[in-house]
């Protein structure tokens, strides 16, 4: 078999997504024929693994599984936590070892996908993907039409201007407005950084929907596996982008 590299690697076999496995490269958590390794080293299943300690059995490969969580707010959007804070993947009861595909802030609830499938997240956190990401934002005071044309036609961040977004007012009143938001892009914090950029305060932010993927029906903390036309969507999504 031909090597490749080992964050591709162990995604591919369901260890954790690319960036995760980097993470854990920096920290000593994986190593291969006795070695802590380089990020940038080539691995294959004639070499032995090893993650915290314990060596990895290619052939014991579970089943790939795929979930949907309603994410609360004040849950990490990641496998582990150095300060004991609760993550995504503590929410899910599954003895298959799973990582959230994108984040979700800290700050921020609603809809996130977790899986153990390696190739499904490189293909729905790649820009070429631009899976539409819907958002009900709450913004302090009565937003303006101004602001909300800024919003859909680009907004000028610190790390450059946005791609055009999806925007309706779902409700406004003179102390705070409700509305839909739909971006393609996963930047640090946009959406709040978007809304500040044309003189607003976000003041709830929930995510509903990823692509056609939505959590009608899941309670905050509540999750369900992905269908399998859900997941042929994604795949799909994938797909298209690259041809």
């Amino acid at each position: 078999m031909e090597k490749v590299r080992i964050n591709k690697f162990l995604a591919s076999n369901g260890v954790a997504s690319r960036r995760e496995i980097d993470n854990m490269i920096k920290k000593g958590q994986i190593k291969i024929n006795g070695k802590i390794p380089t990020s940038g080293e080539r691995i294959n299943n004639d070499d032995v693994i090893e993650i915290n300690n314990k060596i990895l059995n290619i052939e014991d490969k579970k089943e790939k599984v795929y979930f949907l969580l309603n994410k609360p707010l004040k849950v990490l959007s990641s496998v582990s936590d150095d300060r004991g804070r609760k993550t995504v993947v503590d929410m899910i009861e599954t003895k298959e070892r799973i990582y959230p595909i994108g984040r979700l802030d800290y700050e921020t609830e609603g809809a996130i996908l977790l899986t153990n499938d390696g190739d499904l997240f490189n293909k729905v956190i790649h820009p070429r993907t631009e899976i539409y990401k819907e958002y009900e934002v709450t913004v302090k005071g009565a937003i303006t039409d101004k602001a909300i044309t800024i919003l859909k036609y680009g907004v000028e961040l610190e790390d450059g201007i946005t791609l055009p977004a999806l925007v309706k007012i779902k409700e406004r009143e003179d102390t705070f407005t409700k509305i839909i938001l739909s971006i393609r892009e996963g930047r640090n914090r946009q959406i709040r950084r978007m809304i500040s950029a044309v003189g607003y305060r976000v003041e709830k932010l929930k995510r509903n929907k990823i692509g056609e993927i939505d959590i009608s029906g899941l309670r905050s903390g509540e999750y369900r596996s992905l269908t399998e036309e859900e997941i042929k969507y994604l795949y799909s999504m994938g797909e298209v982008k690259r041809k």
